[in-house]
């Protein structure tokens, strides 16, 4: 074989190989890696209407009044919003502006995707991915839910919200829990760590959750953030 027709074959290989990897490249955790578009005018109004009467299944979801994002407790609705943990017009970015009526609508009141939060924390946040901003408590489990509902409605992701994700998840993914309302009722407005860090060196042990009638702390709970998960399962002191 000649020296000019091995280089041929070598050349034809590499592309072969650099096409497959591209290919992998391209889905992540089912989920399709591409950049986000456009593809009909986006109408909040029109499309994506949420009816404010699931604030309290949210909060029964949620195991209390709180704020996912900081931990922080309230004592009404009034003093929260209804937040789209996937951003309704990220989502229509991301493949949902190809959807039907009845599944944009089913997206924008899906529980799944549905949380409480400081209205200040909302605006920050406003139509940002995973990319571009991540809650200061519990990333992973913001990762986990952002996958979930964008697997649920056929969503996509781009490159850095990809990489965002990976860090967030470190390695593990953890289906989220189906329903949150068997978690322990909250006795008081306040701070998880007012509430249950007694020593305050800023950590909840499992003495203090036993203490505090908490115990066993599920993923989810304002108090788990603050916990020490040694098996990963989502569990504290179970």
């Amino acid at each position: 074989m000649s020296l000019s027709c091995w280089h041929m074959r070598v050349a034809a290989c590499l592309f072969l190989l650099l096409q497959e990897c591209s290919a992998q490249d391209d889905r992540w955790m089912g989920l399709e890696v591409e950049p986000e578009s456009r593809c009909s005018p986006y109408d909040r109004a029109r499309d994506y209407r949420h009816s404010q009467s699931l604030e309290p299944a949210i909060a029964a979801r949620m195991g209390g009044i709180r704020c996912w994002y900081t931990g922080r407790v309230y004592r009404s609705l009034r003093e929260t919003d209804i937040e789209h943990v996937v951003a309704l017009s990220e989502a229509h970015d991301s493949g949902l502006c190809a959807a039907d009526a009845a599944t944009k609508r089913s997206f924008a009141n899906d529980l799944l995707n549905l949380t409480l939060s400081d209205p200040t924390v909302n605006y920050q946040k406003g139509a940002k991915d995973a990319g571009e901003w991540m809650p200061r408590l519990d990333p992973r489990g913001f990762a986990e839910t952002v996958i979930q509902v964008k697997l649920k409605y056929g969503l996509s992701i781009d490159r850095r919200e990809r990489a965002a994700l990976e860090r967030a998840l470190d390695g593990h993914w953890v289906a989220p829990p189906a329903s949150m309302g068997d978690l322990a009722e909250l006795p008081e407005a306040g701070h998880p760590l007012d509430l249950w860090d007694d020593n305050g060196n800023g950590r909840i042990t499992c003495a203090e959750a036993e203490r505090h009638g908490i115990a066993p702390v599920k993923r989810g709970h304002p108090a788990y953030v603050y916990m020490r998960d040694g098996d990963g399962d989502g569990w504290v002191c179970e």
